[in-house]
């Protein structure tokens, strides 16, 4: 059952003062109200906002439901609720339950009595004792089997569960953390979720947006993943990181991850560039040229080069900061810039 669970060493590194990057993990820091480095990039008000939301809760044992789309880092987010609770020097176990068929979750959750099974040659603990005093995250919690969740809900009201094949109560003391695509509410309209399972569960709940509505968080989270792969330049090229910024990432962050290994693959210890990135990137992040003025349509300069930094603008999503590095000036002249165009910065 390899890599259906995991146990991980989250970074607890306290942040330097003044400093930028953790000195251990040499990741951003998470969030200003967050004590301890979790390992996240977040520079978009709207994953701040959900940020500072979490940092209210880390520091309880309140259960956390965590919705979001596939790979828009659902999971990140549990750890970082780990990392910032009094739990944190304890275990973090993570498992998929839509991974498994019910009679092996069944075993991979609450472990297994010597012989309760065919293939059971001897006792095994379960994933709820290899967190006891931690964190257990439940991704797709909505997959589980109903029969499971009855089991589920005895263990979150008592702290009770029995192995399977075995009579003996084993008590343990772990913080459950559920993650989702779907929406619990309409599950449990289907009868596909129980209801006293769902109010148990929903103590908190947190929303990771989709990457598409937070592109502020495209540029650092690229170079996080180029810094991650030992780029040795560690750069894009202007129109790969406008590409990047421009793309709408129907995959989110893990798909953001995928295309900068393979820039960093085809770069071959180069810049990475637009023609390094994925096929479904190429054609964004170059803004158009104007087309060749004809004699009765010659513009000046000075429009050829509003239009140019308007079509960057938008490309980077309307973002300040990431437009005036791929344009390659100052902040300060690209607002002065705006402003003269009529745009309100």
């Amino acid at each position: 059952m390899g890599g259906v669970a995991n146990e991980v060493a989250t970074c607890t590194e306290p942040f330097e003062v003044g400093g930028r990057l953790c000195k251990r993990c040499r990741r951003e820091p998470e969030a200003r109200s967050a004590r301890r480095c979790s390992q996240m990039v977040v520079e978009s008000p709207t994953m701040q906002r959900v940020l500072e939301k979490a940092a209210t809760v880390a520091n309880t044992d309140a259960s956390v439901v965590i919705r979001g789309e596939s790979g828009s880092g659902k999971e990140v987010l549990a750890r970082a609720l780990h990392a910032n609770s009094t739990r944190k020097l304890k275990p973090f176990v993570a498992v998929n339950c839509a991974a498994l068929p019910a009679e092996l979750l069944e075993s991979e959750l609450f472990g297994h009595a010597k012989g309760a099974f065919t293939g059971a040659v001897s006792a095994r603990k379960g994933l709820f004792e290899a967190a006891n005093e931690g964190t257990l995250l439940l991704d797709e919690i909505a997959e589980m089997p109903l029969a499971l969740q009855a089991k589920l809900l005895r263990v979150l009201q008592d702290g009770e569960l029995r192995r399977v094949g075995e009579s003996q109560p084993v008590y343990v003391d772990v913080r459950v953390i559920c993650a989702t695509h779907q929406n619990l509410t309409e599950a449990v309209k289907a009868r596909t979720f129980r209801e006293d399972l769902y109010y148990r569960l929903k103590v908190f709940t947190l929303v990771v947006p989709p990457l598409r509505e937070r592109r502020e968080d495209i540029p650092a989270l690229a170079k996080m993943f180029l810094f991650q792969e030992h780029h040795p330049t560690e750069k894009f090229s202007r129109a790969a990181l406008a590409a990047l910024c421009d793309y709408r990432w129907p995959g989110n962050v893990r798909e953001l991850a995928n295309a900068v290994k393979h820039g960093v693959v085809l770069s071959q210890g180069n810049d990475v560039e637009l023609r390094h990135l994925p096929d479904e990137l190429q054609g964004l992040g170059e803004p158009t040229a104007p087309e060749p003025p004809t004699d009765g349509d010659l513009v000046t300069l000075a429009e050829t080069e509003k239009r140019y930094v308007l079509r960057v603008f938008e490309a980077c999503n309307r973002q300040q900061q990431e437009s005036a590095r791929v344009l390659g000036i100052g902040r300060t002249t690209l607002w002065r810039k705006l402003r003269d165009y009529g745009v309100n910065p």
